[in-house]
């Protein structure tokens, strides 16, 4: 099975630091690797490029400029801990013109199955550096639906601060209830504001439910759960039993 899995800024820092919760992750990967394809599209670049210097990333050049400082720092983490359980990592980085054309596209997707034919999970993340359409993609929820689609995944897992959709705002409504599966998205959620709670973070509710729709009418799946507490994903790859998380189930 080719898994992609996505994982947000506000997964993987904290107080502006790099968190545990990547420690967490790497294992995981590591074990769902061998038995499955995997492939990791990470934000976390700006954030890792803020642990270093202190720029103001409302301003595009300074992000594009923390981009840069952070995403060798971030392969570098990420690199350290995958070699404790002897799995090799590859770093990829795209822009959406890497969609836009045809070729470029195919010849992405050359390069993502050597990998994954050699069991090295490819890692990747949007080039901010020159890129700035981040600001569409949202924190790479598009982009990690885009990638589902294009290089032949049976799945998509997108790994948040926000562990499923609910029928209403669970931060103001203690009694609102996860959907478990939804084969079909309100129009209505799609204008949900968006409220990331990370302050490197440019996601939301939205971008994940615009991610699911799109691999939803291409006959894909995508799977929401929490980031922060593995168990539920694990529960869902690793024991097939659904405990929580939202599946979006494709329409095809």
């Amino acid at each position: 099975m080719r898994i992609v899995i996505k994982v947000g800024t506000a997964t993987l820092y904290q107080n502006e630091k790099l968190s545990s919760r990547i420690d967490n992750l790497v294992e995981f990967l590591s074990t769902l690797n061998k038995k499955n394809e995997i492939i990791l599209v990470s934000s976390g670049a700006v954030g890792a490029g803020y642990t270093k210097c202190k720029l103001d990333k409302s301003n595009i050049s300074n992000k594009q400029a923390l981009a840069s400082i952070g995403q060798p720092l971030l392969m570098k983490e990420y690199k350290t801990r995958f070699e404790k359980y002897n799995q090799i990592v590859a770093q990829v980085l795209l822009t959406a013109q890497d969609f836009d054309s045809r070729k470029r596209t195919e010849n992405a997707k050359n390069m993502i199955e050597v990998l994954l034919d050699n069991k090295v999970i490819p890692i990747i993340n949007e080039n901010d550096a020159v890129s700035i359409e981040e600001i569409v993609f949202g924190d790479n929820d598009q982009l990690s639906a885009y990638v589902a689609h294009y290089f032949d995944a049976d799945l998509l897992v997108i790994l948040s601060d926000i562990d499923g959709l609910y029928d209403s705002n669970p931060k103001e409504n203690p009694n609102a209830k996860l959907l478990k599966i939804v084969t079909e998205i309100d129009k209505s959620l799609m204008q949900t504001p968006c409220n990331p709670n990370d302050k490197f973070a440019t996601g939301g509710i939205v971008t994940k439910l615009q991610a699911a729709e799109f691999l939803m009418q291409k006959g894909k799946n995508m799977f929401l759960a929490s980031g922060f507490d593995l168990s539920d994903v694990k529960s869902f790859l690793i024991e097939g039993i659904h405990k929580k998380g939202t599946l979006f189930k494709g329409t095809k």
